[in-house]
């Protein structure tokens, strides 16, 4: 089964900066879109970032346009999550999730991927 583990969160002061990974692996299905999502208590599970193929193409939430940048590492099969200038608000647990199906348009909703990570919480203190 496809496998993702995400690393590098922890605690960090506002304004700070942080990169998270996700490792895939597992599984022999192409993948068609990489994306991260945050959940803070309360509230539900909301987009962060997405990347999508083969036609590339990148998507960013409102609230982390340009603070947060995704990006891949195919040869590790790692998608990274470049978050600056985090403010208290970034604060959530954050998840990796990949689209396994054969679609090529946007991906930018929990339902549009199949497959989660555990998720690595990210505190910002004030």
């Amino acid at each position: 089964q496809v496998q993702l583990v995400e690393s590098g969160g922890g605690l960090v002061q506002a304004g700070g900066s942080l990169r998270l990974a996700c490792a895939d692996s597992g599984g022999t299905l192409s993948r068609t879109a990489m994306g991260w999502f945050r959940q803070a208590p309360g509230k539900e599970r909301e987009f962060v970032a997405s990347l999508t193929w083969p036609v590339k193409t990148e998507y960013y939430a409102d609230a982390v346009k340009g603070r947060f940048t995704i990006s891949r590492d195919g040869g590790k099969n790692t998608v990274y999550l470049q978050m600056n200038s985090l403010t208290p608000e970034d604060t959530a647990v954050y998840y990796c999730a990949t689209r396994t199906r054969p679609y090529f348009g946007p991906a930018t909703k929990p339902g549009d991927f199949d497959s989660w990570g555990r998720g690595v919480p990210v505190t910002v203190s004030s």
